[in-house]
């Protein structure tokens, strides 16, 4: 299967991603779109991050995105604030409602793609962050639809300007149709987030995967006073993401919400790179420079090994030897409904020969300090304890029903079906009660409709 995977130990950002992805393959040609339907030009360079050789994107505008006086130009639809000290070391502009510092290095330009395809020098023209427009959520997504974008690059784009359109409605308690875009409206933004949507369609992988993202740490200023790292938008975003938040590694904002709505649209959340063979890999680097470490956004496609799929999970343990049949029997259901994956309960021998039990609980990484809390609560334990295990393989489950004639009459069973992460099926398994009621309606054994039911399937 062929996988794209994310390393996201420094954060993310979408002109991160955009470098990545075009450092692992990505054909900057597929950007065309973007800059047929902007004023604006991606301008792609190299530089080196604590030894590591990393690719650069910036998004510049164009003449037609500047007045005649040399100043960035904003529609007829309103601009926002955004401020730049005379050494063009740093600037400060605005996020939604968020008002963010960043510092931006020095360095040269290379070249870059436009809708003229020409080579610019670094002065040519002004940085397109930032510029721009406050647009709603409806009139980003009109923007979006009239590119004419492949199925898969619009349903990316659009997945990710929802999900950030959501998260800011969430956090100012608005609708989304009404929700105003600032930072993310401008015309930069929509070029990165329609950009990577571009470049993951032209990679066009099977899978895409991203390790847990950390999302720095600190404080970062806002509008409306200074905030903890991640930013509230951010949260919003990883709370609905099947990938994993973590704190730090430093304390700087490393994580910004247009990386994280796109990580939220694309990825799956691993904890490590799959076993996979590598056939490209490419770095991003970020305008921050860290003091001990590459600030980077690793990207890595290839041949995902056929087998079982990688589950991440911790197993959580307990001892008990008081406990009744009853509250036993209950655990099951009541750690389920915390998030377990599954639950085993096996007698055991304690101190002094009294009988016991050994209480195991699979559960995702997200899930276990809730699970925790309910296993002792349930229980009483003073302790849960959190075993070695990291992951499991697991085949790739679905359902289907097999439709049995019986005397004219049709009759539905469910059945599992495993298989692998290549899609061959393994494995059918009839479910026992379907199989059980069909068998008292029509007089079958049960054996029977399953092997009626399990064959058909296969």
């Amino acid at each position: 299967m062929r996988t794209l995977a994310f390393d996201g130990r420094t954060g993310a950002a979408g002109d991160m991603l955009l470098a990545a992805l075009l450092a692992a393959g990505a054909d900057a040609d597929a950007l065309a779109p973007v800059t047929d339907a902007l004023p604006v030009e991606y301008r792609i360079d190299r530089r080196d991050e604590h030894g590591v050789s990393a690719t650069t994107v910036d998004v510049l505008l164009t003449d037609e995105g500047n007045r005649d006086d040399g100043s960035p130009s904003l529609d007829k639809a309103g601009g926002h604030g955004h401020s730049h000290d005379d050494e063009g070391d740093s600037h400060t502009h605005e996020h939604g409602d968020e008002d963010h510092t960043h510092e931006h290095g020095d360095g040269g330009h290379d070249h870059s793609h436009g809708p003229d395809g020409h080579t610019h020098g670094p002065d040519d023209h002004t940085h397109a962050e930032g510029h721009g427009t406050t647009r709603t959520y409806p009139e980003v997504v009109g923007i979006v639809e009239s590119m004419g974008l492949d199925e898969r690059a619009e349903s990316i784009a659009l997945g990710a300007f929802r999900r950030l359109g959501e998260a800011e409605a969430t956090v100012h308690d608005t609708d989304l149709d009404s929700t105003a875009f600032h930072e993310v409206g401008a015309d930069d933004a929509i070029a990165d987030i329609v950009g990577v949507a571009l470049l993951v369609a032209d990679l066009n992988p099977e899978a895409v995967v991203t390790t847990p993202v950390f999302a720095g740490g600190g404080e970062t200023a806002m509008a409306h006073g200074t905030y903890p790292v991640p930013a509230p938008a951010v949260v919003e975003i990883a709370s609905e993401a099947d990938w994993e938040l973590r704190g730090g590694p430093v304390d700087e904002e490393l994580l910004t919400p247009t990386g994280a709505a796109i990580l939220a649209e694309l990825a799956e959340g691993a904890e490590s790179l799959p076993p996979m063979s590598v056939t490209d890999s490419g770095y991003g680097a970020g305008t921050l420079s860290l003091s001990d470490r590459p600030n980077v956004v690793r990207a890595v496609v290839g041949k995902a090994h056929s087998g079982l799929v990688r589950d991440e999970i911790r197993v959580l343990e307990t001892n008990l030897d008081d406990a009744s049949p009853e509250l036993l029997g209950s655990l099951q259901r009541s750690l389920k409904e915390a998030g377990a994956r599954d639950v085993s309960i096996v007698p055991v021998t304690m101190k002094k020969g009294r009988p016991g039990h050994l209480v195991k609980v699979i559960v995702r990484p997200p899930d276990v300090q809730a699970v925790a809390r309910r296993l002792a609560e349930e229980t009483g334990t003073l302790g849960v304890r959190e075993t070695g295990a990291g992951h499991r393989w697991v085949a790739t489950r679905a359902f289907e029903t097999a439709e049995l004639g019986v005397d004219g009459e049709t009759y539905g069973v469910s059945v599992k079906v495993a298989s692998d992460a290549d899609g061959q099926v393994y494995d059918v398994s009839a479910e026992f009660d379907d199989a059980d009621a069909v068998a008292e309606t029509t007089g079958l054994s049960v054996r029977e409709v399953i092997r009626r039911a399990e064959e058909q399937i296969r």
